[in-house]
C-alpha cells in the first residue's frame, strides 16, 4: 500500500521537452555549480603519476583524475586569497589502490583539520578560512585515483529534527545540514520520455514531470538515465516519476528533491566499481526502497531528509549478478521510515552509517541483514546488525526525536 503523502505534481505553462533524450557533453562549469569552490581554485600536489595532473581533481569531470607516483602522497586545491572552507568530497576514479588512511590540512599552518581510515567521501571540519586545503592519503594498497576534491563553504554539522518554514542552508544549495524544509519550484518543464545525462545536468530548480503510471511496476522507464560520470543536480521530481534516477556508471545526484519516489527514487546500476554520490536533496511518499543498488561499489549519501518510505538503502538481494556492495550514509535526517540500510551481509556488504536522526519511526532497524539468493527466490531477513563486520554502526551514531 502506498504511504499518503504524496504531492501531485500539477501542469501549469510548461516548458516541453519533445525530444526522449537530452545529451549534455560538457563538464560542469563554474556557473551551473559555484558552490563548489575547487572550480576556481588552482591546484598542487607531492608528485603524479604519468599521465595524470593535479588539475584534474578540481575539473568538475570524473573522467580525469590525478594519481600520485606510489600508494601515498597529496593533492592541493588553493586559492589567491583566504577563502572559508568546511567540507570536501572526495571522488575515486575506478581502477585506482583502496585508501586505508588519510588527513585533511591547513596547508598555511600545516595543521590537521580531521582524518580518518577508509575511503572517504564527504569530509567535514572546522570551519576555516585559508588559502590552500591538501587532501593526504597516509596509507592505501596501491596509488588511488582521485577524479573530484571539491571543496564547500557548508555541511558538517548535525542534522536538526523540525522542519522549518526555511532551511539553515538554502536548498538549491546541495550541501548542509538537511531540516526538512522542501525547496520552491523555479518553474515546470513537461517530459516525454526518457532524458539522458552526459557530463552535468542543471535543472535549475525546475519541477520536472511526468513519466509512467505511478505504480510499483520495475518495468517503468526512468526520467533520468544518467551516464557513467554524469552528474543531475538542481532539480524537482514531480509525480509520476517511473522508476526515477537510473546511474548507469558511476554518478553523481546533487540537491534533487523527489516530490514522490515511486517505485524507487534511483537505482545504482555501475559494475565497474568506484563511487556514487548523493549529496543534499530529499525524498518523501514511497512504499519501499529510496536508492536501490543492484550494481557494485559504493553509494555514498550525505546530507538528505527522507519522510515516509520503507528504506532509505537497499541492496539488491535477488538481482541477476551479485555483487558485493558499499553504503556510507551521513548527516541524513530520517522521518516515518521502516530501515535505514539493508545489506546482505552473506555477500560481504558493508554499511557505515554515521550522523543520523530519525524521527516518528519507534521501530525502526537502522542495519538490517539479509541472506541475498539467486534471481527468482526472495532474500531471507536475518537480524539488524550493530558495530560488526557488516555493519558499522554504533547507538551513538543514532539519535531518535
Amino acid at each position: 500500500m502506498k504511504r499518503s503523502l504524496a504531492l501531485r505534481w500539477t501542469a501549469g505553462a510548461a516548458t516541453a521537452i519533445t525530444s526522449a533524450a537530452i545529451a549534455l557533453m560538457l563538464p560542469m562549469s563554474p556557473a551551473q555549480a559555484a558552490d563548489n569552490l575547487s572550480l576556481s581554485a588552482g591546484a598542487d600536489g607531492s608528485s603524479k603519476a604519468s599521465g595524470t595532473s593535479y588539475g584534474n581533481v578540481k575539473d568538475g569531470n570524473t573522467s580525469t583524475y590525478w594519481a600520485p607516483t606510489s600508494a601515498t602522497g597529496s593533492v592541493s586545491v588553493k586559492w589567491t586569497s583566504a577563502t572559508t572552507v568546511s567540507s570536501a568530497v572526495i571522488k575515486q576514479a575506478s581502477g585506482g589502490g583502496t585508501i586505508s588512511a588519510w588527513r585533511v590540512l591547513n596547508a598555511d599552518s600545516g595543521s590537521v583539520l580531521t582524518s580518518g581510515s577508509g575511503s572517504p567521501s564527504t569530509i567535514s571540519f572546522t570551519s576555516t578560512a585559508l588559502k590552500k586545503l591538501t587532501f593526504e592519503i597516509t596509507s592505501a594498497s596501491a596509488a588511488p585515483r582521485i577524479a573530484e576534491f571539491e571543496t564547500y563553504n557548508g555541511g558538517g554539522t548535525t542534522p536538526t529534527t523540525s522542519p522549518t518554514a526555511s532551511p539553515t542552508t538554502s536548498p538549491t544549495s546541495g550541501t548542509g545540514t538537511p531540516t526538512g524544509a522542501w525547496p520552491s519550484s523555479a518553474g515546470s518543464v513537461s517530459v516525454s520520455g526518457t532524458i539522458s545525462v552526459s557530463g552535468t545536468f542543471d535543472g535549475g530548480m525546475k519541477t520536472y514531470c511526468c513519466i509512467g503510471d505511478g505504480s510499483q511496476s520495475e518495468s517503468q522507464d526512468p526520467m533520468f538515465s544518467i551516464a557513467n560520470g554524469g552528474t543531475l543536480q538542481n532539480v524537482i521530481i514531480g509525480s509520476p516519476a517511473g522508476d526515477g534516477v537510473h546511474c548507469e556508471g558511476t554518478c553523481t545526484i546533487k540537491n534533487v528533491w523527489w516530490n514522490d519516489i515511486g517505485e524507487d527514487a534511483a537505482t545504482f546500476k555501475g559494475t565497474g566499481g568506484g563511487t556514487s554520490y548523493v549529496i543534499g536533496g530529499g525524498a518523501r511518499s514511497g512504499s519501499d526502497k529510496t536508492f536501490q543498488h543492484n550494481g557494485n561499489g559504493t553509494v555514498s549519501i550525505s546530507g538528505f531528509y527522507l519522510s515516509g518510505s520503507g528504506k532509505l538503502y537497499r541492496g539488491c538481494g535477488n538481482c541477476t549478478t551479485s555483487y558485493q556492495r558499499n553504503v556510507k550514509i551521513d548527516n541524513v535526517l530520517l522521518n516515518d521510515i521502516d530501515m535505514v540500510a539493508g545489506i546482505n551481509s552473506n555477500w560481504g556488504d558493508v554499511a557505515t552509517i554515521t550522523r543520523v536522526t530519525i524521527s516518528n519511526s519507534s521501530s525502526v532497524v537502522v542495519c538490517g541483514k539479509y541472506k541475498g539468493v539467486a534471481k527468482g527466490s526472495e532474500p531471507t531477513y536475518l537480524g539488524e546488525g550493530w558495530n560488526d563486520a557488516n555493519c558499522k554502526v554504533t547507538q551513538s551514531d543514532i539519535t531518535y526525536k
